[in-house]
């Protein structure tokens, strides 16, 4: 397949108006300094600063800038898949606009990608310029997702990654799972998932974007990494197997309560009435959940089999770059 670029570089940003003429600027120079043929695309989250006004200002001085605007803040999932969609490069890599991701890590990830065969490669941010706040659940996280996917990176998280062209036309982010996109990468049958120490720099301009509800993002994506990566595919494996359980405890419960009622009548004992005993109550209810689980799982299995309709996200704006090298644009 002939691409028309080298590299496609997916720049998603919220609010980051003082960093991006730095970052066009650094991304240019490694790519003319490496030969490398790119095309930089920044998708605005949003923004509600100038960041819109200066990626246009930045297209007019680079050509190979692209721009997509949102009508409202969707979140990074909706940027990068986006992002993913307009790619016309062999191998497209993604970075934060903050500059804390090095520009200078490009040539180095676009040969893992092009020369060595990876499908994707994940930045790990060995030596971290953030608070402790931020380091010690990053880890931690990090930790439990290695155990729960069985992928060996130390950094899921990272904004720096670099997949090749396939993959990206291959996989669906969405969601808030950004942060578990190897996951994604490796149930789209992608298996040769590599990571590069990469450098992190200290924020430059602006304040980081993500707060406290990070952490209960975290956690909730965790629960969703850990049902996609063992029952995505076979969600009736899950809910139909533990309903199954349950509707058989109850059936059996129910049964024993009717076969001691009748031992009560054929002996001329006084039985109390069924409904007297909590058990009758406790096996209604596990037939009663054991049916919904089933169902659930049923309506799922349909679910999985059936194309979902996201990322239809409302773009404000777009630009492109023709063969005239001018920028056109148009509103949707």
């Amino acid at each position: 397949m002939k691409f028309k670029t080298d590299i496609s570089i997916i720049v998603p940003l919220y609010n980051e108006e003082e960093s991006l003429p730095e970052l066009a600027e650094w991304i240019n120079n490694v790519a003319q300094k490496e030969n490398l043929k790119t095309e930089i695309i920044f998708v605005d989250d949003g923004s509600v600063d100038d960041s819109w006004n200066v990626i246009k200002q930045l297209s007019e001085k680079f050509p190979n800038i692209k721009g997509i605007r949102f009508r409202r803040n969707y979140g990074k999932s909706a940027a990068l898949q986006t992002g993913f969609q307009e790619v016309e490069g062999e191998v497209v890599i993604t970075m934060d606009a903050d500059l804390q991701d090095s520009p200078d890590e490009i040539p180095d990830l676009f040969k893992m990608i092009s020369k060595e065969g990876f499908d994707m490669v994940s930045g790990w941010k060995k030596r971290r310029h953030d608070p402790l706040n931020k380091t010690f659940p990053s880890k931690f996280w990090n930790a439990l997702a290695r155990w729960v996917t069985g992928i060996k990176l130390n950094d899921f998280n990272c904004g720096l990654k670099a997949y090749s062209h396939e993959v990206v036309k291959n996989i669906e982010v969405y969601g808030e799972m950004h942060r578990y996109i190897p996951v994604i990468v490796k149930r789209a049958g992608f298996s040769k998932i590599g990571e590069k120490i990469v450098c992190h720099q200290e924020r430059k301009y602006g304040t980081t974007k993500f707060g406290f509800e990070r952490f209960l993002k975290g956690f909730l994506d965790m629960l969703s990494v850990m049902f996609i990566s063992k029952f995505g595919n076979r969600p009736m494996h899950l809910f139909g197997g533990i309903g199954s359980f349950m509707f058989l405890i109850g059936f059996a419960a129910a049964i024993y309560l009717g076969i001691r009622k009748l031992c009560f009548v054929f002996n001329n004992i006084n039985a109390p009435l069924i409904t007297n005993s909590p058990y009758f109550y406790l096996s209604l209810t596990c037939m009663i959940l054991g049916t919904q689980l089933f169902l659930t799982g049923f309506v799922s299995e349909l679910i999985t089999r059936t194309k979902s309709d996201r990322n239809k996200y409302l773009i404000k704006e777009r630009m492109r770059v023709l063969s005239s090298e001018k920028c056109v644009m148009s509103n949707e």
